[in-house]
């Protein structure tokens, strides 16, 4: 398995976790259990990563959500759309090894899989924006 496919792997496991405790507010010790048991594997070292990224930086990242996500407030966004605006805006601006064409793209993908094609064109808009006022190639 390539690096990619772990990360993309380990995006959707973080994205699914994050949903989770953002609609349930159930521990994130116990949704990754579950996870655990569900996939009968343990949760994946980026995910760990990513998930204690976001919680840890989350109003951090709504701040910068809030900027490009013009006449929407993080609170505002629905859920899943959330988590995945968070989790590439964290790669976005935290994490150098990661190209933002691919926090974008995987963002933009999850949004498409897991929500609506309306949903990925408005985080791809989000994303975009954000890249753009960062300095970073998209």
């Amino acid at each position: 398995m390539s690096v990619e496919t772990g990360r993309r792997q380990a995006r959707r496991a973080a994205l699914v976790l994050l949903y989770q405790h953002d609609v349930t507010g159930r521990p994130l010790a116990e949704l990754a259990e579950r996870y655990r048991e569900d996939t009968r594997g343990p949760v994946p070292e980026y995910t760990r990563e990513l998930v204690e990224a976001v919680l840890h930086e989350r109003e951090a990242l709504d701040l910068v959500i809030g900027e490009h996500a013009h006449g929407w407030s993080p609170e505002r966004i629905s859920p899943i759309e959330r988590a995945a605006l968070r989790i590439a805006t964290f790669e976005l601006t935290q994490r150098p090894d990661v190209p933002a064409s691919v926090a974008i793209d995987e963002a933009v993908r999850l949004s498409k899989r897991y929500a609506s094609p309306e949903a990925a064109t408005f985080v791809n808009g989000v994303l975009g924006a954000t890249a753009r006022a960062l300095g970073v190639g998209r």
